[in-house]
């Protein structure tokens, strides 16, 4: 096995979670739930919320949920980081592996906050912690004009969900791999096994 191929992912993975459980610490330790201070004026927050579900705020079925998506997230990025070595292995396009990698990165700093949390901070039980949110861009804060046929005069913002790191290395995961999914496919398709070389040398003579 060759190591060096490891290298970058591995770093990737650990620099996620390490930055990911940084600001998670801090935001739970030096705000109080529901605060809020202005980054870049009022286009970039820092907000303290929480949530016991899935990305930017969803949940899933109370603390019976809650086992549930865990279980599946550990199970997930098993399967997901066994894929990961077969990429690797297959030295396939390096962006496309990244991208894979961000998505079992940020989805074990969710499973850390869920598995651990409640425990650590001494509100709940062994997977039932809370994921801690911050990340809040209100890009675009207006009222719905009169005139328009649909959600006329209500208040309309973007991007409303907080969210964490790990919940956006999850996105840039995603969108790395439908960037990247055309060229590993041409890719697969075009690299001709030896048996393959054979046959159509044959058939060519």
């Amino acid at each position: 096995m060759n190591l060096n191929k490891y290298s970058i992912p591995t770093a990737i993975l650990l620099v996620i979670l390490a930055l990911d459980q940084y600001f998670k610490f801090y935001i739970k330790t030096h705000f109080y739930l529901g605060e809020e201070i202005s980054v870049i004026g009022n286009w970039f927050k820092l907000h303290f919320t929480e949530n016991y579900g899935m990305a930017f705020g969803m949940e899933f079925g109370g603390k019976t949920g809650k086992i549930i998506l865990t279980v599946f997230r550990i199970f997930f990025v098993a399967v997901i980081s066994y894929y990961i070595k077969t990429l690797i292995d297959k030295n396939t396009k390096s962006w496309y592996v990244y991208g894979w990698v961000l998505i079992v990165a940020g989805a074990l700093g969710n499973i850390i906050d869920s598995v651990f949390y409640g425990v650590y901070f001494g509100y709940d039980s062994w997977f039932h912690g809370r994921v801690v949110d911050m990340l809040y861009f209100p890009l675009v804060q207006t009222t719905i004009p009169e005139s328009w046929p649909f959600w006329a005069g209500e208040d309309f913002e973007f991007f409303r969900p907080v969210f964490n790191i790990a919940d956006a290395a999850i996105s840039l995961g995603f969108v790395l791999i439908l960037l990247m999914q055309k060229a590993v496919t041409f890719e697969e398709q075009n690299t001709a096994t030896p048996e393959t070389n054979i046959t159509t040398k044959e058939q060519s003579n």
